[in-house]
């Protein structure tokens, strides 16, 4: 488990030590090396002194969890690839299938001879290919609440436009931003940001792109995709984690409530970690679970689809969804411990 000092890599340390068919076998993070885990998190159980990243670090190991920023994943993903180790990626270093585009939202790459090998890690579009990867590219937690919520009407080319208006627990902003977004959090405030363009919003135009089989990859430094019209609003809550994202949808046809909810039934009724559900969902309701939770609704006035969708953004937003890739990597259950 490489950055295992994060919020996201802690918790999946965690998962990983009680899951019953894996071994953690070593921790390392860029700080707080020669720190036992318990000592930042005392909720986990994680009882291993975090080591200085080592190029060995997979030398000995099947697989890996990576849970660096971006910029910092790249080379020790290359390094762990190199030695044959299995690895799954927190970072958006291998999220975005294009170079230049990655370019224009993260800088320099640092292992741009990898991007065609990643697979794009939400479980639910991509398990086949997932289960072939040597290279897994976790999906952000906005992403993955939002492109889960959109994906049949995507995949039916029905998005004309979409307005999402996404809300994440402090913890979303990871360890390094806690102490200013803890402001959010005394203050019992709500707090929009990076309103003209967040680093996810390509991510989730990559993915419903391909869904609906046209170019929206390609976004504008400013925000704007260039062919398909989404807008991308986070906002941060007075909470710890949770996430709920509300997509307002402009259809290319009109949509009855009957075949509306028949796309989302057929797509994920056999999905054991997505819930369709018949009022509107919360965080605290999916909290510390795997679980994305959606419902649809269909407003008459405006003739927009709302689809509504909430997950536990250190969850199914990193570390869980993380380990449901690794299973499936290692040819285990899907749902082994994370159920």
């Amino acid at each position: 488990m490489a950055g295992a000092s994060g919020y996201a890599g802690a918790l999946a340390a965690e998962l990983i030590r009680r899951h019953p068919s894996l071994e953690l076998a070593r921790i390392t993070a860029r700080t707080d090396a020669g720190k036992r885990l318990t000592e930042l998190y005392p909720q986990y159980e994680v009882d291993l002194v975090l080591e200085e990243p080592a190029a060995e670090e997979g030398a000995d190991v099947d697989a890996a969890v990576v849970a660096y920023p971006h910029g910092a994943a790249a080379p020790v993903v290359a390094a762990l690839r190199e030695q044959g180790t299995k690895v799954v990626d927190l970072s958006a270093d291998f999220r975005l299938h294009d170079l230049e585009e990655y370019g224009r939202w993260y800088g320099e790459h640092g292992a741009p001879q990898l991007l065609g090998e990643a697979v794009y890690g939400l479980t639910e579009l991509h398990r086949e290919a997932i289960a072939g990867a040597g290279l897994v590219a976790n999906p952000g937690c906005y992403p993955t609440a939002s492109i889960l919520a959109l994906a049949p009407l995507a995949s039916e080319g029905l998005i004309e436009d979409v307005v999402i208006d996404a809300k994440s627990g402090v913890s979303g902003a990871g360890r390094a931003a806690a102490e200013e977004m803890a402001v959010v959090k005394e203050s019992d405030d709500t707090r929009p940001y990076m309103v003209t363009g967040h680093r996810h919003t390509p991510e989730i135009a990559q993915e419903l792109g391909e869904l609906a089989g046209t170019d929206t990859n390609r976004v504008a430094p400013h925000g704007a995709p260039s062919h398909m019209p989404l807008t991308f609003v986070p906002h941060l809550m007075p909470y710890d984690q949770g996430e709920l994202v509300s997509c307002y949808v402009h259809t290319s046809e009109p949509l009855d409530p009957r075949r509306m909810l028949s796309l989302y039934e057929e797509r994920y009724g056999d999905e054991r970690f997505v819930e369709v559900t018949s009022e509107p969902p919360g965080v605290s309701g999916v909290r510390e679970t795997n679980l994305c939770r959606i419902h649809l609704a269909l407003n008459e006035a405006s003739g927009r689809v709302l689809a509504f969708a909430s997950i536990d953004n250190l969850w199914k937003g990193a570390a869980s969804q993380a380990i449901q890739n690794l299973n499936l990597m290692l040819g285990l259950p899907e749902g082994e411990g994370i159920s």
